[in-house]
């Protein structure tokens, strides 16, 4: 059966009147006159008659204008999906690490949904580890980690790296001196199992800190602020303790140019999603000036 023909049945169907269907149509009156003869023949029922100057539908007409109706209803519906697909919407849920959420995304976050308001965007403060989970497991559309991503099935697009800096307070530093420090720390770092944790025994190997006393914790904030608060050395990412190193609340010990590396993440199988690519391309676009708006 013919789409097209079926239309024209349609919409004849509803005017009951052909010289406002062939109108409505952009066809002339003949063609529409010729194409419902083509569809009755090939159904073999009348669908529309007359009486005088009134058009009627049959009851094999009404029959054939009730299952058109669905199928156009139908082919709406397919098209009105299909159209979601060029068009963020839904929401959107990204996994981070609380200082990228903070720091980072919340900048972003007003740009994103200025330009796509139909998406509900979700930030969800992780540590790298779990983003990286979180990711895998489609709980979060889309992740920003700090170090290695060895999870399979994930793309890993790098966004920037950064200097790691063993760092203390400038009270800690001129009471204990630097070499004390080194010998005793205590070290405050980032808990066993970490996505870190390799590449900061990578670190202190280099300068062959061995403190004989460690403290374990869960986020970079934490860390931080434990420094703050003089209770030994911290081994972070220079963007987290710019401002203070800048104001002289901490001073750096020893830096690692270029350790950490940022990326994104996101599962090789949804690249493609409106939702995700869109999001993407933002952040990779504005990444650099959020780091220099810091």
């Amino acid at each position: 059966m013919d789409i097209k023909r079926l239309k024209t049945f349609q919409v004849a169907a509803e005017s009951l009147n052909l010289t406002k269907a062939a109108a409505q149509l952009g066809y002339t009156q003949p063609t529409i006159t010729i194409q419902l003869q083509t569809l009755e023949n090939e159904l073999g029922y009348v669908l529309l008659g007359r009486v005088g100057k009134q058009t009627y539908l049959t009851p094999h007409g009404r029959i054939v204008k009730e299952y058109a109706d669905r199928v156009f209803a139908t082919l709406q519906e397919m098209e009105d999906e299909l159209r979601k697909l060029d068009q963020p919407g839904g929401s959107l849920t990204v996994a981070a690490p609380e200082f990228y959420c903070s720091h980072y995304l919340s900048l972003l976050m007003h740009s994103y949904i200025t330009a796509y308001p139909e998406v509900k965007l979700q930030l969800a403060s992780h540590d790298s580890i779990e983003a990286m989970k979180k990711v895998h497991s489609r709980e979060a559309d889309l992740g920003i980690i700090a170090g290695p991503c060895s999870l399979p099935g994930i793309e890993c697009v790098r966004l920037s790296t950064e200097d790691l800096v063993l760092v203390t307070t400038k009270e800690r530093l001129e009471s204990v001196g630097r070499e004390e420090l080194l010998h005793s720390g205590p070290l405050i770092s980032y808990k066993t199992g970490s996505n870190l944790q390799s590449l900061v025994n990578e670190c202190l190997g280099e300068i062959g800190f061995r403190p004989s006393a460690s403290i374990e914790c869960v986020s970079d904030e934490t860390i931080k602020r434990a420094v703050l608060h003089q209770t030994g050395i911290g081994l972070l990412g220079a963007g987290l303790v710019h401002s203070e190193l800048k104001k002289g609340t901490l001073v750096e010990l020893h830096r690692f140019p270029d350790k950490i590396e940022t990326s994104m993440i996101v599962l090789r199988s949804r690249l493609d999603e409106i939702n995700i690519r869109s999001f993407a391309a933002m952040l990779q676009e504005s990444w650099a000036a959020l780091e220099t708006g810091m």
